[in-house]
């Protein structure tokens, strides 16, 4: 494949040939062949771009540490930050890489980018007067309850006004079920006066399975009550609780208040 012309050599073919010699004698001093004389004479030369090259321009700062041991740690863990990357790039490796933080932090990021797992993104809910209930049933733990020496197996069904805060609460006597969910709500809408035009819950089995089947739509008996009370069902997405955050967390703050001492939301 023939050198590439560079500019030099079609400026000084120019010149020579302005001096009065001939297109031979100019295109031999310029170091360019006859036919790239002419093309130049005639305009249809078009300089040749280089070529991108795919070799490294200075040596890896990193002395190819990145490949063998920073990123195969990426690969286990997604979640690592650069942080993490380059205080273990430390320890493995003292005194030598010390000023290397921002070449671990940009291909961190530049490897997220390409192979890391997308972030969860998560928008501020705005609620309004009157727009929202939401409906959840907990079971406090670190104590039991006796009724004449026999445990009382029950259940707290937890209703919530998302914009106002309100709240109700009612013991319902055993587990969960389409049951206990109807008379707290019904319970919960008379004792606050009034119907949120929609009514929020995770994917409770009393609402979703109460005929038994398997169904993940509305059941039946769930959407004629809802219907009797014009309120729009709506739930969560599957797995995704803090969704429905605003009452989620209320059973926590329920039983600390209600329980002395410390409580961790990890026992609820």
């Amino acid at each position: 494949m023939p050198a590439p012309i560079k500019p030099q050599q079609v400026q000084l073919y120019m010149k020579t040939k302005q001096s009065g010699s001939s297109q031979d004698t100019a295109a031999a001093k310029a170091g360019i062949s006859t036919r790239t004389a002419r093309r130049i004479d005639s305009g249809t030369h078009r300089p040749q771009r280089g070529r991108p090259h795919d070799w490294k321009t200075r040596e890896d700062p990193l002395d190819g540490l990145w490949e063998l041991e920073l990123e195969p740690m990426l690969e286990r863990e997604p979640r690592l930050e650069a942080t993490t990357l380059f205080e273990t790039l430390q320890e493995d490796h003292p005194g030598q890489y010390d000023d290397k933080i921002r070449t671990v932090q940009r291909r961190t990021a530049k490897w997220k980018a390409a192979h890391g797992k997308p972030k969860e993104v998560m928008f501020k809910i705005q609620h309004h007067p009157g727009e929202m209930g939401q409906s959840d049933f907990t079971q406090l733990k670190g104590f039991s309850v006796t009724v004449q020496g026999e445990t009382f197996h029950h259940i707290l069904y937890h209703y919530r006004l998302s914009y106002s805060g309100w709240q109700y609460v009612q013991v319902i006597q055993g587990g969960e079920s389409f049951i206990g969910l109807s008379q707290g709500l019904q319970n919960a809408l008379s004792a606050c006066g009034g119907v949120p035009k929609t009514h929020r819950t995770d994917s409770l089995s009393a609402a979703y399975r109460n005929t038994g089947g398997r169904n993940p739509q509305l059941t039946q008996l769930y959407s004629t009550l809802c219907d009797h009370y014009r309120m729009e069902p709506t739930r969560n997405n599957l797995g995704v609780s803090h969704e429905n955050g605003g009452i989620e967390r209320l059973p926590w703050l329920f039983q600390a208040a209600i329980m002395p001492g410390p409580v961790s939301s990890r026992q609820l």
